[in-house]
């Protein structure tokens, strides 16, 4: 398809007429009528409007075809995300499981020299997995910053309902957690190892519901194109503020983890300070929140 048919779909697909479409580049509409015709070429910054406005390849504008690429996911976007939730998933759950799995131990009466190894080992693995996948996902975005919207309105309502479900059971299964550990400490006496048994299997399963949280939000981002395109092509002032959010974020994470360790030798905490990572994650979030850079839009 040439750009004119491409222009002339785009349109239509939106449901605007050449004035419409004028209006919002600054043109007359026989500017419009003359591009979808064939008969002139608009200039290179309004080619980059149209590229911002439809959400697509500048490539694919000018000499692929849109309506093939709607259908095709020629990025293989779709496996990427799928592949980086997993992943993220995984490691972020295994965290928290890993902590659990160091109450066993403990309670099994494994040295202490030793579950402070395997914890250190779990989370080496997942920090691995994770700043592997965001490295991975950072060139994606930068040899893909632009991707058309192949999504379906079908295919979105059917992972909204399935949204529903992975974050109503999620917390469905904190909530049994908290319920459990109660009946628990209501049979048996809060002493060793009884007190270990109980904490482990309440960290396996938050591990299980965050595991599920966490796909599910980034499942749910993967279909949000337009916001992937925005973030791909920010501002300098949006730049300045998201490294700032990271910087502060990176700070706090790693304050964190010295906490956690610092209560673990000195105290002998390493099972009950776990809550730190938790209000980490708060604050990382507040500060998302507080400093989005698109706050004001939403």
């Amino acid at each position: 398809m040439a750009f004119s048919d491409n222009l002339q779909f785009l349109r239509n697909r939106q449901g605007q007429t050449q004035e419409q479409l004028a209006e919002i580049l600054e043109v007359s509409r026989q500017s419009v009528s003359k591009w979808e015709s064939a008969q002139s070429f608009p200039e290179m910054d309004t080619i980059l409007r149209i590229c911002d406005l439809y959400q697509v390849n500048l490539d694919t504008l000018l000499r692929g075809s849109v309506e093939d690429s709607l259908v095709e996911d020629t990025a293989q976007y779709d496996q990427f995300m799928n592949r980086f939730s997993r992943r993220m998933a995984f490691a972020v759950g295994s965290i928290i499981a890993g902590v659990g799995l160091c109450g066993l131990l403990d309670a099994k009466g494994v040295s202490e020299y030793l579950i402070f190894a395997v914890l250190l080992l779990i989370v080496a693995v997942c920090v691995v997995v994770i700043v592997a996948s965001s490295l991975q996902k950072e060139n994606f975005s930068k040899q893909y910053p632009v991707i058309t919207d192949f999504y379906t309105e079908q295919e979105k309502r059917a992972f909204r309902q399935k949204f529903v479900w992975f974050i109503s059971g999620g917390v469905g299964a904190i909530l049994f957690d908290v319920a459990l550990l109660l009946l628990f400490f209501a049979k048996f006496p809060e002493e060793e190892p009884f007190e270990s048994y109980a904490m482990s299997v309440f960290l396996l399963i938050v591990a299980g519901a965050v595991t599920s949280f966490v796909y599910a939000g980034i499942q749910e981002e993967k279909y949000k194109i337009d916001e992937y395109n925005r973030d791909n092509n920010p501002t300098p002032e949006v730049k300045k503020r998201k490294g700032l959010i990271n910087t502060i974020c990176a700070a706090l994470m790693t304050l964190v983890t010295a906490l956690y360790v610092g209560l673990g030798l000195a105290l002998d905490l390493w099972r009950t300070a776990w809550w730190v990572f938790a209000v980490g994650g708060i604050l990382c979030a507040v500060v998302n929140i507080v400093l989005d850079p698109y706050r004001d839009e939403n």
